[in-house]
Protein backbone atom coordinates (compact mmCIF):
# COMPACT_ATOMS: atom_id res chain seq x y z
CA UNK A 1 0.00 0.00 0.00
CA UNK A 2 1.52 3.36 -1.00
CA UNK A 3 1.94 6.19 1.53
CA UNK A 4 -0.89 8.67 1.27
CA UNK A 5 -1.91 11.78 3.17
CA UNK A 6 -4.99 11.27 5.33
CA UNK A 7 -7.33 13.51 7.30
CA UNK A 8 -5.60 14.63 10.48
CA UNK A 9 -8.54 14.51 12.91
CA UNK A 10 -12.07 13.20 13.16
CA UNK A 11 -13.41 16.74 13.41
CA UNK A 12 -11.59 17.65 10.20
CA UNK A 13 -12.81 14.48 8.50
CA UNK A 14 -16.47 15.09 9.37
CA UNK A 15 -16.27 18.81 8.54
CA UNK A 16 -14.79 17.92 5.15
CA UNK A 17 -17.27 15.15 4.39
CA UNK A 18 -20.35 17.10 5.51
CA UNK A 19 -19.10 20.24 3.74
CA UNK A 20 -18.61 18.26 0.53
CA UNK A 21 -22.07 16.71 0.78
CA UNK A 22 -24.02 19.85 1.64
CA UNK A 23 -22.85 22.27 -1.05
CA UNK A 24 -25.59 23.74 -3.22
CA UNK A 25 -27.36 20.38 -3.38
CA UNK A 26 -29.05 20.60 0.00
CA UNK A 27 -29.41 24.36 0.48
CA UNK A 28 -30.45 25.20 -3.08
CA UNK A 29 -31.82 22.01 -4.66
CA UNK A 30 -33.39 20.36 -1.58
CA UNK A 31 -35.81 23.24 -0.79
CA UNK A 32 -36.99 23.64 -4.37
CA UNK A 33 -37.47 19.86 -4.70
CA UNK A 34 -39.52 19.96 -1.49
CA UNK A 35 -41.56 22.78 -3.02
CA UNK A 36 -42.00 20.97 -6.31
CA UNK A 37 -43.03 17.65 -4.76
CA UNK A 38 -45.41 18.79 -2.09
CA UNK A 39 -43.58 19.27 1.19
CA UNK A 40 -43.94 16.70 3.96
CA UNK A 41 -44.34 13.58 1.80
CA UNK A 42 -41.08 14.33 0.02
CA UNK A 43 -39.28 14.95 3.32
CA UNK A 44 -40.54 11.71 4.88
CA UNK A 45 -39.47 9.62 1.90
CA UNK A 46 -36.16 11.48 1.72
CA UNK A 47 -35.37 10.63 5.36
CA UNK A 48 -36.21 6.94 4.87
CA UNK A 49 -34.15 6.69 1.67
CA UNK A 50 -31.22 8.57 3.20
CA UNK A 51 -31.05 5.93 5.94
CA UNK A 52 -31.61 2.87 3.74
CA UNK A 53 -29.67 3.89 0.61
CA UNK A 54 -27.35 6.83 1.26
CA UNK A 55 -25.66 5.52 4.40
CA UNK A 56 -24.73 2.07 3.00
CA UNK A 57 -23.83 3.52 -0.41
CA UNK A 58 -21.55 6.05 1.26
CA UNK A 59 -19.92 3.25 3.26
CA UNK A 60 -19.34 1.46 -0.04
CA UNK A 61 -17.75 4.45 -1.80
CA UNK A 62 -15.49 5.16 1.16
CA UNK A 63 -14.54 1.48 1.34
CA UNK A 64 -13.58 1.51 -2.34
CA UNK A 65 -11.44 4.62 -1.85
CA UNK A 66 -9.68 3.44 1.30
CA UNK A 67 -9.17 -0.12 -0.01
CA UNK A 68 -7.49 1.06 -3.21
CA UNK A 69 -5.91 4.27 -1.84
CA UNK A 70 -6.75 5.85 -5.17
CA UNK A 71 -9.12 8.50 -6.44
CA UNK A 72 -11.56 8.03 -9.29
CA UNK A 73 -8.99 7.55 -12.03
CA UNK A 74 -7.25 4.61 -10.35
CA UNK A 75 -9.75 3.12 -7.89
CA UNK A 76 -11.81 1.08 -10.34
CA UNK A 77 -8.77 -0.40 -12.08
CA UNK A 78 -7.09 -1.30 -8.80
CA UNK A 79 -10.34 -2.83 -7.46
CA UNK A 80 -10.44 -5.16 -10.49
CA UNK A 81 -13.35 -3.59 -12.38
CA UNK A 82 -13.37 -4.76 -16.03
CA UNK A 83 -12.16 -1.86 -18.19
CA UNK A 84 -11.55 -0.08 -14.89
CA UNK A 85 -9.16 2.48 -16.32
CA UNK A 86 -11.63 3.42 -19.03
CA UNK A 87 -14.40 3.71 -16.45
CA UNK A 88 -12.18 5.99 -14.37
CA UNK A 89 -11.40 8.23 -17.34
CA UNK A 90 -15.08 8.43 -18.28
CA UNK A 91 -15.99 9.59 -14.78
CA UNK A 92 -13.09 12.07 -14.83
CA UNK A 93 -14.51 13.66 -18.00
CA UNK A 94 -17.97 13.91 -16.40
CA UNK A 95 -16.53 15.50 -13.26
CA UNK A 96 -14.37 17.94 -15.22
CA UNK A 97 -17.37 19.28 -17.14
CA UNK A 98 -19.38 19.41 -13.90
CA UNK A 99 -16.58 21.32 -12.11
CA UNK A 100 -16.70 23.94 -14.83
CA UNK A 101 -20.43 24.74 -14.78
CA UNK A 102 -20.70 24.28 -11.01
CA UNK A 103 -18.00 26.93 -10.55
CA UNK A 104 -20.24 29.34 -12.44
CA UNK A 105 -23.08 28.58 -10.01
CA UNK A 106 -20.80 29.21 -7.01
CA UNK A 107 -20.33 32.77 -8.16
CA UNK A 108 -24.04 33.28 -8.63
CA UNK A 109 -24.29 32.67 -4.88
CA UNK A 110 -21.30 34.86 -4.00
CA UNK A 111 -22.67 37.66 -6.17
CA UNK A 112 -25.94 37.56 -4.20
CA UNK A 113 -23.89 37.72 -1.00
CA UNK A 114 -22.02 40.80 -2.27
CA UNK A 115 -25.33 42.47 -3.13
CA UNK A 116 -26.45 41.96 0.50
CA UNK A 117 -23.19 43.47 1.79
CA UNK A 118 -23.68 46.61 -0.33
CA UNK A 119 -27.40 47.04 0.39
CA UNK A 120 -27.08 49.01 3.69
CA UNK A 121 -24.74 51.48 1.97
CA UNK A 122 -27.39 52.37 -0.58
CA UNK A 123 -25.62 50.54 -3.40
CA UNK A 124 -28.26 48.66 -5.37
CA UNK A 125 -26.46 45.80 -7.06
CA UNK A 126 -28.59 43.76 -9.43
CA UNK A 127 -27.65 40.27 -8.23
CA UNK A 128 -29.48 38.77 -11.19
CA UNK A 129 -27.09 40.47 -13.62
CA UNK A 130 -24.65 37.57 -13.33
CA UNK A 131 -27.23 34.91 -14.23
CA UNK A 132 -27.14 33.61 -17.82
CA UNK A 133 -30.18 34.75 -19.82
CA UNK A 134 -32.90 32.25 -20.68
CA UNK A 135 -31.81 32.46 -24.32
CA UNK A 136 -29.63 34.64 -26.52
CA UNK A 137 -26.46 36.24 -25.18
CA UNK A 138 -25.71 38.91 -22.57
CA UNK A 139 -22.26 40.49 -22.70
CA UNK A 140 -22.66 41.75 -19.14
CA UNK A 141 -23.57 38.36 -17.69
CA UNK A 142 -20.92 36.57 -19.74
CA UNK A 143 -18.19 39.05 -18.79
CA UNK A 144 -19.07 38.88 -15.09
CA UNK A 145 -19.09 35.09 -15.17
CA UNK A 146 -15.70 34.86 -16.88
CA UNK A 147 -14.14 37.27 -14.38
CA UNK A 148 -15.67 35.76 -11.27
CA UNK A 149 -15.37 32.11 -12.29
CA UNK A 150 -11.65 32.74 -12.78
CA UNK A 151 -11.53 34.17 -9.25
CA UNK A 152 -13.33 31.15 -7.73
CA UNK A 153 -11.04 28.71 -9.53
CA UNK A 154 -8.04 30.62 -8.16
CA UNK A 155 -9.44 30.35 -4.62
CA UNK A 156 -9.98 26.61 -5.06
CA UNK A 157 -6.49 26.19 -6.49
CA UNK A 158 -4.94 28.04 -3.53
CA UNK A 159 -6.66 25.62 -1.12
CA UNK A 160 -5.73 22.46 -3.02
CA UNK A 161 -2.09 23.45 -3.40
CA UNK A 162 -1.88 23.06 0.40
CA UNK A 163 -2.97 19.41 0.29
CA UNK A 164 -5.51 17.50 2.37
CA UNK A 165 -4.76 18.58 5.94
CA UNK A 166 -3.37 22.05 5.23
CA UNK A 167 -5.92 22.92 2.55
CA UNK A 168 -9.16 20.90 2.39
CA UNK A 169 -9.40 20.05 6.09
CA UNK A 170 -8.45 23.53 7.32
CA UNK A 171 -10.96 25.26 5.01
CA UNK A 172 -13.71 22.79 5.98
CA UNK A 173 -13.22 23.42 9.71
CA UNK A 174 -14.07 27.07 9.09
CA UNK A 175 -16.70 26.94 6.34
CA UNK A 176 -18.85 24.00 7.51
CA UNK A 177 -19.58 25.49 10.97
CA UNK A 178 -20.16 28.85 9.25
CA UNK A 179 -22.93 27.31 7.15
CA UNK A 180 -24.74 25.72 10.09
CA UNK A 181 -24.33 28.81 12.26
CA UNK A 182 -25.73 31.19 9.67
CA UNK A 183 -28.57 28.81 8.80
CA UNK A 184 -29.59 28.61 12.46
CA UNK A 185 -29.71 32.41 12.76
CA UNK A 186 -31.85 32.74 9.63
CA UNK A 187 -34.12 29.89 10.78
CA UNK A 188 -34.78 31.68 14.08
CA UNK A 189 -35.65 34.92 12.25
CA UNK A 190 -37.83 33.12 9.72
CA UNK A 191 -39.79 31.27 12.41
CA UNK A 192 -40.56 34.50 14.26
CA UNK A 193 -42.23 36.18 11.26
CA UNK A 194 -46.03 36.67 11.42
CA UNK A 195 -47.65 33.90 9.40
CA UNK A 196 -44.58 31.63 9.53
CA UNK A 197 -46.65 28.82 11.05
CA UNK A 198 -48.35 28.19 7.74
CA UNK A 199 -44.98 27.50 6.15
CA UNK A 200 -44.05 25.05 8.91
CA UNK A 201 -47.36 23.20 8.50
CA UNK A 202 -46.90 23.03 4.73
CA UNK A 203 -43.33 21.78 5.14
CA UNK A 204 -44.11 18.85 7.41
CA UNK A 205 -47.78 17.99 6.83
CA UNK A 206 -48.83 15.41 4.25
CA UNK A 207 -51.49 12.86 3.49
CA UNK A 208 -50.97 9.25 2.51
CA UNK A 209 -52.14 9.97 -1.04
CA UNK A 210 -49.01 12.11 -1.48
CA UNK A 211 -46.69 9.11 -0.98
CA UNK A 212 -46.52 8.27 -4.67
CA UNK A 213 -43.87 6.50 -6.78
CA UNK A 214 -43.10 9.81 -8.46
CA UNK A 215 -42.33 11.50 -5.14
CA UNK A 216 -40.31 8.48 -3.96
CA UNK A 217 -38.21 8.48 -7.14
CA UNK A 218 -37.65 12.23 -6.84
CA UNK A 219 -36.53 11.83 -3.24
CA UNK A 220 -34.16 9.03 -4.21
CA UNK A 221 -32.62 11.13 -6.96
CA UNK A 222 -32.17 14.03 -4.54
CA UNK A 223 -30.51 11.75 -1.97
CA UNK A 224 -27.93 10.62 -4.54
CA UNK A 225 -27.33 14.24 -5.60
CA UNK A 226 -27.20 15.89 -2.19
CA UNK A 227 -25.04 13.37 -0.32
CA UNK A 228 -22.40 13.58 -3.05
CA UNK A 229 -22.66 9.97 -4.19
CA UNK A 230 -21.48 9.36 -7.73
CA UNK A 231 -18.38 7.19 -7.58
CA UNK A 232 -16.09 10.23 -7.69
CA UNK A 233 -16.07 12.76 -4.84
CA UNK A 234 -16.67 10.33 -1.96
CA UNK A 235 -14.36 7.68 -3.43
CA UNK A 236 -11.56 10.25 -3.59
CA UNK A 237 -12.20 11.57 -0.07
CA UNK A 238 -12.52 7.96 1.11
CA UNK A 239 -8.97 7.33 -0.10
CA UNK A 240 -7.83 9.90 2.49
CA UNK A 241 -9.49 8.07 5.42
CA UNK A 242 -7.06 6.80 8.04
CA UNK A 243 -7.03 3.04 8.65
CA UNK A 244 -8.55 3.52 12.11
CA UNK A 245 -11.51 5.60 10.87
CA UNK A 246 -14.88 3.98 11.64
CA UNK A 247 -16.63 3.99 8.27
CA UNK A 248 -20.02 2.92 9.64
CA UNK A 249 -20.27 5.65 12.26
CA UNK A 250 -18.75 8.41 10.16
CA UNK A 251 -20.97 7.65 7.16
CA UNK A 252 -24.04 7.82 9.40
CA UNK A 253 -22.93 11.14 10.89
CA UNK A 254 -22.16 12.57 7.45
CA UNK A 255 -25.61 11.72 6.08
CA UNK A 256 -27.22 13.10 9.24
CA UNK A 257 -25.28 16.35 8.87
CA UNK A 258 -26.14 16.63 5.20
CA UNK A 259 -29.84 15.94 5.83
CA UNK A 260 -29.86 18.35 8.76
CA UNK A 261 -28.57 21.12 6.51
CA UNK A 262 -31.39 20.50 4.06
CA UNK A 263 -34.02 20.61 6.80
CA UNK A 264 -32.53 23.81 8.22
CA UNK A 265 -32.60 25.34 4.74
CA UNK A 266 -36.27 24.41 4.45
CA UNK A 267 -37.01 25.99 7.84
CA UNK A 268 -35.09 29.11 6.84
CA UNK A 269 -36.93 29.51 3.53
CA UNK A 270 -40.52 28.26 3.63
CA UNK A 271 -41.87 29.99 6.77
CA UNK A 272 -40.60 33.28 5.32
CA UNK A 273 -41.98 32.48 1.87
CA UNK A 274 -45.45 31.85 3.33
CA UNK A 275 -45.19 34.85 5.66
CA UNK A 276 -44.85 37.13 2.63
CA UNK A 277 -47.38 35.32 0.47
CA UNK A 278 -44.93 34.05 -2.15
CA UNK A 279 -45.00 30.80 -4.13
CA UNK A 280 -43.25 27.81 -2.46
CA UNK A 281 -43.22 25.71 -5.65
CA UNK A 282 -41.23 28.25 -7.68
CA UNK A 283 -38.62 25.70 -8.78
CA UNK A 284 -34.88 26.41 -9.13
CA UNK A 285 -35.54 30.15 -8.86
CA UNK A 286 -36.65 29.72 -5.23
CA UNK A 287 -33.17 30.56 -3.93
CA UNK A 288 -32.05 33.14 -6.47
CA UNK A 289 -35.34 34.91 -7.25
CA UNK A 290 -37.87 34.30 -4.49
CA UNK A 291 -35.64 34.40 -1.41
CA UNK A 292 -34.01 37.79 -2.19
CA UNK A 293 -37.55 39.24 -2.36
CA UNK A 294 -38.16 37.84 1.13
CA UNK A 295 -35.03 39.52 2.47
CA UNK A 296 -36.02 42.81 0.84
CA UNK A 297 -39.42 42.73 2.55
CA UNK A 298 -38.11 41.58 5.93
CA UNK A 299 -37.14 44.22 8.56
CA UNK A 300 -33.33 44.10 8.71
CA UNK A 301 -33.50 41.58 5.91
CA UNK A 302 -30.19 42.64 4.38
CA UNK A 303 -28.37 41.32 7.46
CA UNK A 304 -30.11 37.93 7.34
CA UNK A 305 -29.58 37.78 3.58
CA UNK A 306 -25.90 38.49 4.11
CA UNK A 307 -25.62 35.69 6.67
CA UNK A 308 -27.59 33.22 4.54
CA UNK A 309 -25.61 33.78 1.35
CA UNK A 310 -22.30 33.88 3.25
CA UNK A 311 -22.90 30.42 4.68
CA UNK A 312 -24.15 29.12 1.35
CA UNK A 313 -21.12 30.55 -0.46
CA UNK A 314 -18.81 28.65 1.88
CA UNK A 315 -20.72 25.39 1.43
CA UNK A 316 -20.76 25.78 -2.35
CA UNK A 317 -17.02 26.42 -2.32
CA UNK A 318 -16.34 23.21 -0.35
CA UNK A 319 -18.26 21.10 -2.87
CA UNK A 320 -16.39 22.80 -5.70
CA UNK A 321 -13.08 22.09 -3.98
CA UNK A 322 -14.03 18.42 -3.61
CA UNK A 323 -14.87 18.06 -7.30
CA UNK A 324 -11.64 19.85 -8.23
CA UNK A 325 -9.72 17.46 -5.95
CA UNK A 326 -11.19 14.43 -7.78
CA UNK A 327 -9.32 15.56 -10.88
CA UNK A 328 -6.15 16.55 -9.06
CA UNK A 329 -5.96 13.26 -7.16
CA UNK A 330 -6.57 11.29 -10.35
CA UNK A 331 -3.72 12.95 -12.21
CA UNK A 332 -1.36 12.71 -9.23
CA UNK A 333 -2.18 9.03 -8.61
CA UNK A 334 -2.27 7.68 -12.14
CA UNK A 335 -0.06 10.02 -14.19
CA UNK A 336 2.56 10.58 -11.49
CA UNK A 337 2.19 14.36 -11.72
CA UNK A 338 3.11 16.75 -8.94
CA UNK A 339 0.15 18.27 -7.11
CA UNK A 340 1.10 21.72 -8.43
CA UNK A 341 1.10 20.58 -12.06
CA UNK A 342 -2.25 18.82 -11.60
CA UNK A 343 -3.87 21.83 -9.88
CA UNK A 344 -2.91 24.30 -12.62
CA UNK A 345 -3.83 21.88 -15.43
CA UNK A 346 -7.30 21.44 -13.93
CA UNK A 347 -7.56 25.22 -13.49
CA UNK A 348 -6.88 25.88 -17.18
CA UNK A 349 -9.14 23.10 -18.43
CA UNK A 350 -12.00 24.09 -16.11
CA UNK A 351 -11.89 27.71 -17.25
CA UNK A 352 -12.22 26.65 -20.89
CA UNK A 353 -15.02 24.15 -20.16
CA UNK A 354 -16.88 26.77 -18.12
CA UNK A 355 -17.40 29.05 -21.13
CA UNK A 356 -20.27 27.28 -22.99
CA UNK A 357 -22.73 27.12 -20.04
CA UNK A 358 -22.12 30.83 -19.41
CA UNK A 359 -23.93 31.69 -22.65
CA UNK A 360 -27.51 31.03 -21.55
CA UNK A 361 -29.72 28.63 -19.62
CA UNK A 362 -30.53 26.65 -22.77
CA UNK A 363 -26.93 25.49 -22.60
CA UNK A 364 -26.51 25.45 -18.81
CA UNK A 365 -29.60 23.37 -17.93
CA UNK A 366 -28.88 20.46 -20.34
CA UNK A 367 -25.28 20.39 -19.10
CA UNK A 368 -26.53 20.19 -15.51
CA UNK A 369 -28.99 17.42 -16.33
CA UNK A 370 -26.45 15.43 -18.33
CA UNK A 371 -23.24 15.84 -16.34
CA UNK A 372 -24.77 16.59 -12.94
CA UNK A 373 -27.97 14.61 -12.38
CA UNK A 374 -27.34 11.93 -15.02
CA UNK A 375 -23.58 11.59 -14.66
CA UNK A 376 -23.69 11.53 -10.88
CA UNK A 377 -26.36 8.84 -10.77
CA UNK A 378 -24.45 6.75 -13.32
CA UNK A 379 -21.27 7.09 -11.24
CA UNK A 380 -23.13 6.05 -8.09
CA UNK A 381 -24.39 2.92 -9.84
CA UNK A 382 -20.90 2.03 -11.10
CA UNK A 383 -19.49 2.52 -7.60
CA UNK A 384 -22.01 0.30 -5.80
CA UNK A 385 -21.66 -2.42 -8.44
CA UNK A 386 -17.88 -2.29 -8.07
CA UNK A 387 -18.12 -2.47 -4.29
CA UNK A 388 -20.81 -5.15 -4.18
CA UNK A 389 -19.73 -7.39 -7.05
CA UNK A 390 -16.07 -6.71 -7.90
CA UNK A 391 -14.33 -6.10 -4.57
CA UNK A 392 -13.84 -9.28 -2.61
CA UNK A 393 -16.32 -9.86 0.19
CA UNK A 394 -13.43 -10.15 2.65
CA UNK A 395 -11.94 -6.81 1.58
CA UNK A 396 -15.30 -5.06 1.90
CA UNK A 397 -15.97 -6.55 5.34
CA UNK A 398 -12.48 -5.52 6.43
CA UNK A 399 -13.09 -1.92 5.39
CA UNK A 400 -16.58 -1.63 6.88
CA UNK A 401 -16.11 -3.62 10.08
CA UNK A 402 -12.38 -3.43 10.77
CA UNK A 403 -12.10 -7.22 10.78
CA UNK A 404 -14.89 -8.49 13.05
CA UNK A 405 -18.06 -9.14 11.07
CA UNK A 406 -21.42 -9.72 12.75
CA UNK A 407 -24.57 -11.14 11.09
CA UNK A 408 -25.73 -7.52 10.74
CA UNK A 409 -22.56 -6.67 8.83
CA UNK A 410 -23.09 -9.60 6.48
CA UNK A 411 -26.65 -8.42 5.91
CA UNK A 412 -25.22 -4.98 5.07
CA UNK A 413 -23.04 -6.55 2.37
CA UNK A 414 -26.10 -8.28 0.89
CA UNK A 415 -27.97 -4.95 1.04
CA UNK A 416 -25.13 -3.22 -0.83
CA UNK A 417 -25.08 -5.89 -3.52
CA UNK A 418 -28.79 -6.04 -4.25
CA UNK A 419 -30.97 -3.32 -2.73
CA UNK A 420 -28.80 -0.22 -3.16
CA UNK A 421 -28.09 -0.82 -6.88
CA UNK A 422 -31.81 -1.42 -7.45
CA UNK A 423 -32.57 1.89 -5.78
CA UNK A 424 -29.99 3.77 -7.81
CA UNK A 425 -31.31 2.23 -11.05
CA UNK A 426 -34.81 3.36 -10.06
CA UNK A 427 -33.50 6.90 -9.59
CA UNK A 428 -31.80 6.72 -12.99
CA UNK A 429 -34.99 5.59 -14.72
CA UNK A 430 -36.96 8.36 -13.06
CA UNK A 431 -34.37 11.00 -14.01
CA UNK A 432 -34.25 9.83 -17.63
CA UNK A 433 -38.02 9.62 -18.05
CA UNK A 434 -38.99 12.79 -16.24
CA UNK A 435 -36.08 15.10 -17.04
CA UNK A 436 -34.82 13.85 -20.40
CA UNK A 437 -37.90 12.38 -22.05
CA UNK A 438 -40.30 14.59 -20.06
CA UNK A 439 -42.53 11.58 -19.47
CA UNK A 440 -44.58 11.87 -16.32
CA UNK A 441 -44.00 8.90 -14.04
CA UNK A 442 -47.19 7.18 -12.88
CA UNK A 443 -48.31 8.43 -9.53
Amino acid sequence: MTSRETFGSRLGLLASMVGLAVGLGNVWRFPYMVGRFGGGAFILLYLVIAALVAVPALMGEWSLGRHTRRGTLGAYERAGMPWGRGVGWSLIVIVWVAVAYYTNAIWWVVFHWISQILAPFGVALDAGAILPPESGFSRTAFGLQVLLTTAVLLVQASVLLRGVQGGIEKASKVLTPLLFGTLLIVVIRSLTLPGAGEGIRWLFAFDLASLTPTVAAAALGQVVFSVGLGGTLMVTYGSYLADESDIRTDATLTVMGDTGAGLLAGLAIFPAVFAYGLEPASGPGLLFATLPRVFEAMPGGWMFGLLFFAGLSGAALLSGIAAYEVLVAGFVDSLDWTRRRAVWTVFAGSLILALPPMINLRVFVPWDLTFGSGGQTLGALIAVLTVGWVMSRAALLEQVTGGTASPTDRFLIWWLRWVVPTGVIAASVWWFSSEVLAVAAPG
